[in-house]
């Protein structure tokens, strides 16, 4: 039975994190220069783990205990799931790629510089983007309150954690077999169309949830 909460929390998690942005343009670079790679990939999913389970079980979990705003967030939620699939349906049509000048940007005054400055320019990348709050600490944690026992949240969020995992460290370490495709518009296009459909899926089933 929570096979496929678990993949919901692994879908929803993924769709949000693939993006071009300038953390996992960061990460990319890193992976290149094969420069601190397991601290920033751990970084960065450290900060996944915490904000995605303060979205389950903090943000989430108040919002399940009040009607009304688990209406409100639940219908909230949806719409913006419905925006984002068709942004990335849009993304689809005109996809962009990462570059070798966004590569080079993410570093900043960073470039060169020991393993504490990757770290901490990690968490800035992280944690001074206004987004990540919403993916995570709203978005997922709203998705979240549709399953009623701690149980059924613990298999959404560990599939939303392994999500992060895969991406986070496989594009540490494959970054130079993947940084030919992120050059690629096909691979963007790719990702964005099957974002877009992992999107309408999940805003489907919240609403189902809402109209229930």
């Amino acid at each position: 039975m929570t096979m496929p909460i678990f993949i919901e929390g692994f879908m929803i998690s993924f769709g949000l994190i693939v993006a071009i942005g300038p953390q996992n343009a960061y990460l990319l670079r890193q992976g290149l220069r094969q420069r601190h790679v397991l601290p920033v990939a751990t970084v960065c999913f450290l900060s996944d783990i915490l904000l995605i389970g303060l979205g389950v079980f903090g943000t989430g979990k108040i919002i399940a205990e009040n009607e009304t705003l688990s209406t409100w967030i639940g219908w909230g939620g949806a719409v913006f799931l419905l925006w984002f699939a068709l942004k990335s349906a849009k993304s689809a049509l005109k996809p962009e790629a990462i570059t070798q000048d966004d590569i080079d940007a993410s570093a900043g005054d960073a470039a060169g510089q020991g393993v504490k400055i990757a770290i901490l320019h990690t968490l800035a990348f992280t944690f001074l983007n206004p987004w990540v709050y919403v993916d995570t600490m709203v978005l997922i944690g709203g998705v979240s309150i549709k399953y009623e026992t701690d149980a059924l949240r613990n298999a959404f969020m560990i599939g939303a954690w392994t999500a992060s995992a895969i991406w986070f460290y496989g594009l540490a370490y494959g970054a130079k077999k993947a940084a030919p495709l992120f050059r690629k518009k096909i691979t963007w296009r790719i990702l964005d169309s099957l974002i877009a459909i992992i999107m309408l899926a999940v805003c489907a089933t919240l609403i189902q949830h809402q109209l229930s």
